[in-house]
């Protein structure tokens, strides 16, 4: 007998499969004991951070083995898993929530910026588009424009909420490269980079891996770059600019990774205009000093360029993951990004897949909604100065300690030397051992050096001093 797809007779034969089926799917109420027992075992985990080790002791990280078995057959209970991710898992992550940590430029997510993630992820919203989440559009849009007004930026500037910087710096960079081509009389979009015109890409001799990531990802080139020499600190030299045009996309630096050092805007940011130039900003972190009247001078001239790149898992400590693509003219990035099909119903107002790579996005704008919402200016404006005052506590305490800082401490980097090489490396992983605090090292300029960034809202006064000790006291055992 001929069964035809779509006839009654398949219909009742797909519902008596699904009857017959060993696999129950989890009843709602499973759901409810699963989320009680993760707010208990994350409350737990939050409350321990105080006393536990910044660093996973081995024997955690070791015991994660228990949860590298192979995929069983049959379903399990939800609250088994979280206890089962609670009893192996917890204890091997790194206190990145800590206020000792200081790893990265990673700062812990604020109590406000937490919760909201906590029903982001409840009401599973796909924020691509207006029709799909409403709530998520429109929470986006506002914190989009705190985020303008924060860092100082023009009127009208728009963009995106972003997974980090350097989805940040390809989306800002994919309308640069639009907007320089498009002036060439080439749609790259439609025809991609095959003969089309060059474009020149200058950078600073310090200029973050991430922003050549973004270049190689937008073929433009990890190596087609000119770099500029830097000085002492790591700002690139205005007096050792290349020649500017019209197909020259110039990227400056705001907030050395190493040293925190700004590039100089004020100086290139005129003359690069004048030439027709684009002007992109790496400022990952940096480019929040804008939010604090003490540090505002730091980011001058640098409202000039033409688009930004910034994380708001950093300072502002709105939790990963969280970034900003920012252009000066936004109807540029939205013609680098938008896409068309005609299940993609679109209305009067903006739709936030047209300005992002992703057409699948978390509502993370709704994270940073309530994260700047619950600081408020003043609040922005104390977590950049308290940190910045904490890394400077931490130069004074190496300082007398005998310790080398190799950096001019403008903002929230300080980079430390413990002698050579080897001693500086062995005395980085004792510090990390004990586990009292998390540094990582680099080398900057030729030297090894530990760098210690304090990005975090969670840091006290007696955090410091705590590592302090903790870093003195692992020198000391050499």
């Amino acid at each position: 007998m001929q069964v035809i797809p779509g006839s009654p007779m398949l219909l009742a034969m797909s519902a008596s499969e699904l009857n017959s089926s060993a696999v129950h799917f989890p009843a709602p109420e499973s759901r409810a004991e699963a989320l009680k027992r993760a707010l208990a075992a994350a409350l737990r985990y939050l409350d321990d951070l105080d006393r536990r080790s910044v660093r996973p002791r081995p024997e955690a990280v070791a015991a994660l083995r228990a949860l590298q078995d192979a995929l069983p057959e049959g379903p399990a209970e939800a609250d088994e898993l979280v206890e089962l991710l609670d009893t192996f898992a917890s204890p091997a992550t790194v206190g990145s929530a800590s206020g000792r940590y200081f790893g990265f430029v990673i700062g812990g997510a604020l109590p406000a910026s937490l919760a909201a993630s906590w029903l982001v992820s409840a009401w599973d919203q796909n924020a691509a588009l207006f029709s799909q989440s409403p709530a998520a559009t429109m929470l986006e849009e506002t914190a989009l424009e705190w985020s303008r007004e924060l860092l100082g930026l023009p009127m009208g500037t728009g963009g995106a909420v972003v997974t980090g910087a350097t989805m940040a710096n390809f989306t800002a960079l994919a309308a640069a490269r639009h907007a320089l081509l498009g002036r060439a009389g080439w749609d790259v979009e439609a025809d991609g980079l095959f003969g089309a015109p060059p474009i020149t890409v200058v950078v600073g001799d310090e200029a973050h891996v991430s922003l050549f990531k973004a270049l190689g990802m937008l073929g433009l080139g990890r190596n087609r770059v000119i770099p500029v020499p830097v000085d002492g600190q790591g700002r690139m030299r205005a007096d050792a600019l290349p020649h500017l045009d019209e197909h020259t996309i110039v990227c400056l630096q705001a907030g050395n990774v190493n040293t925190g050092a700004f590039d100089p805007a004020p100086a290139i940011c005129p003359e690069a205009r004048n030439a027709g130039a684009w002007i992109h900003v790496d400022g990952a972190f940096g480019l929040w000093a804008a939010a604090s009247p003490a540090q505002r001078h730091l980011v001058q001239g640098f409202e000039l360029a033409d688009s930004w790149a910034t994380d708001a898992h950093k300072w502002p400590n709105i939790g990963y993951d969280c970034g900003l693509a920012l252009v000066r003219e936004p109807e540029t990035l939205r013609a680098a990004m938008s896409m068309s099909a005609a299940y993609l119903e679109r209305g009067e107002h903006r739709e936030p897949s047209d300005y992002t790579p992703d057409l699948s996005r978390r509502a993370r704008g709704v994270e940073l909604w309530a994260g700047l919402r619950s600081l408020g200016r003043e609040g922005m404006a104390a977590i950049v100065d308290r940190t910045c005052a904490h890394a400077r506590q931490f130069a004074r305490g190496l300082q007398a300690a005998g310790y080398q800082v190799l950096n001019d401490v403008v903002i929230n980097q300080v980079l430390v030397s413990f002698g050579s090489r080897e001693k500086t490396l062995r005395t980085i992983e004792r510090i990390q051992a004990d586990g009292t605090c998390w540094c990582g090292p680099t080398v900057w300029q030729g030297k090894t050096a530990m760098r210690i960034s304090v990005s975090s809202w969670a840091t006290t006064v007696e955090d410091v001093e705590r590592s302090l000790e903790a870093m003195i006291r692992a020198e000391k055992d050499e």
